[in-house]
C-alpha cells in the first residue's frame, strides 16, 4: 500500500472519529440544563435559597422548625439567603443553588435567560404582601413627580410592578421634574433613607412596607392586591434547577412535603409562626420586628402553594411595559406541578392548575 493510500485512510478514520466526538458533544449539549439526565435517587445535598422577608415565611418556618430537614432525611440541607431575586437567579443559573424561594419576576427572567431550559416552577409560596408606601404629604399619583421612590433591585418583582404601574399612570421614570426617580436600594437601607428624607417612598415587600408605615410614618398609596383580580398575585414562588429536578425527583418531592408542612404550620398556628419568623429574621438580619409590624405584615400576605400560574403570561408582559424587558418572555413550559400535585393529593388537598404553563 502506498504512503498516499495510508495517509488517506488515516485521515478518513480521524475524520470519522471527530464526527462521532462532535455528535457526542452535541447530544450532551453545551448547557448542563439541557444534558440528558436520569433519576439518580435522593441527592446527597440540597442547596436552598430564600430571603429574610415575611413574604418568605414558609421558607423561614420550614428551615427553623426543621420541617424541610425532616422530609429530606439523609439529604443534607444547605441554605443561603438573598436580598433580592436577581442575586438568587445568578446563583441558580450558576449552579451554586438547587432550588430557591423567589419572586415571580426573577423566576420568569431565569427561565427566559436560559431559553426555557435551566429552571422549573414547582410551587407557589406567598400571595400578596407588597405596597407602595410614601411620605404623608404625597396625596395623589401626580405628587410622585420629581420624587425619589425605591425598589429592592433592578428587575426584581417589586421593581417590575412599580414601573408597570407608573406606565399605566402615564408617568415616566427619570430624574426630571415631571418624572419619578426610581432607585434600587436594599430594603434595610431604604428604611434609613426614608427616615432621613432622602427618599420619598418605596414599592416594598413585607415586612418592609409595614416597617415604613409603623416605624417611619409612611402611608399606603397603592396596595398591589388592588391591581389583581381577586387580590391574588404571586409574590413568592419555588423554583428548582431543571437538571436537579430530573436527577433527584425524590428530593424535590421531599422538599415540597416540607414546604406543605411549613405552610400548614404557619396557617394553623399563626401566633407561633410569627414567633418563629421573627426569631429567624433576628438571626439573619440582626434585628427582630416589633409586634405591630409583624402583625400587619402577616395580615397582608396569604401563604399558598398555588403560584397563580395563570398570572405568569401577564407578568411577562408587565416586564415589557415596565421597560425591564425588550419583549415578553415565552413562559410556556415554565411550570412542572407533577410532584406538587402528587404531594397535595396524598395530603387530601386540592391540586393546583398549571393553566397550560406546563406545555411548550
Amino acid at each position: 500500500m502506498s504512503k498516499r493510500s495510508t495517509l488517506t485512510k488515516s485521515l478518513a478514520v480521524l475524520t470519522a472519529f471527530l464526527a462521532l466526538t462532535a455528535c457526542s458533544r452535541a447530544d450532551r449539549g453545551n448547557d448542563a440544563a439541557t444534558a440528558p439526565t436520569e433519576d439518580k435517587g435522593a441527592a446527597a445535598e440540597l442547596r436552598l435559597g430564600y430571603f429574610p422577608n415575611v413574604t418568605h415565611a414558609a421558607a423561614l418556618v420550614g428551615v427553623e422548625q426543621g420541617l424541610f430537614a425532616k422530609e429530606l432525611g439523609s439529604t443534607k440541607l444547605t441554605t443561603q439567603t438573598f436580598n433580592a431575586g436577581p442575586e438568587a437567579v445568578n446563583a441558580l443559573l450558576g449552579g451554586s443553588l438547587d432550588a430557591t424561594f423567589i419572586g415571580s419576576g426573577p423566576a420568569i427572567n431565569a427561565f427566559d435567560k436560559s431559553k426555557g431550559e435551566a429552571v422549573r416552577l414547582v410551587a407557589g409560596a406567598t400571595s400578596g404582601g407588597a405596597q407602595l408606601v410614601v411620605k404623608p404629604e404625597i396625596a395623589s399619583v401626580d405628587d410622585l413627580k420629581g420624587k425619589v421612590i425605591t425598589t429592592p433591585q433592578l428587575g426584581n418583582t417589586q421593581d417590575v410592578a412599580f414601573k408597570k404601574w407608573l406606565a399605566d399612570q402615564k408617568l415616566a421614570v427619570g430624574a426630571g421634574a415631571d418624572q419619578v426617580n426610581v432607585t434600587n436600594t436594599e430594603n434595610s437601607q431604604t428604611l434609613d433613607l426614608f427616615k432621613k428624607g432622602d427618599v420619598h417612598g418605596a414599592w416594598a415587600p413585607e415586612p418592609w412596607a409595614s416597617r415604613l408605615v409603623l416605624d417611619a410614618g409612611a402611608k399606603v398609596l397603592v396596595d398591589e392586591k388592588t391591581l389583581w383580580e381577586g387580590g391574588k398575585f404571586p409574590t413568592t414562588v419555588l423554583l428548582v434547577r431543571t437538571q436537579f429536578l430530573k436527577e433527584h425527583p425524590q428530593t424535590v418531592e421531599a422538599l415540597l412535603k416540607g414546604h406543605l408542612a411549613a405552610t400548614d404550620f404557619a396557617t394553623n398556628n399563626k401566633a407561633e409562626a410569627k414567633k418563629v419568623v421573627n426569631e429567624a429574621l433576628k438571626k439573619l438580619t440582626g434585628k427582630s420586628l416589633g409586634e405591630p409590624v409583624l402583625d400587619r405584615a402577616f395580615d397582608n400576605i396569604t401563604l399558598t402553594l398555588d403560584p397563580q400560574a395563570k398570572s405568569f403570561p401577564q407578568l411577562a408582559k408587565d416586564a415589557v411595559t415596565a421597560g425591564v424587558a425588550k419583549q415578553a418572555a415565552d413562559v410556556a413550559g415554565l411550570a412542572d406541578f407533577t410532584l406538587l400535585n402528587k404531594v397535595l393529593t396524598a395530603a387530601g388537598k386540592p391540586t393546583v392548575d398549571t393553566a397550560g404553563l406546563d406545555k411548550k
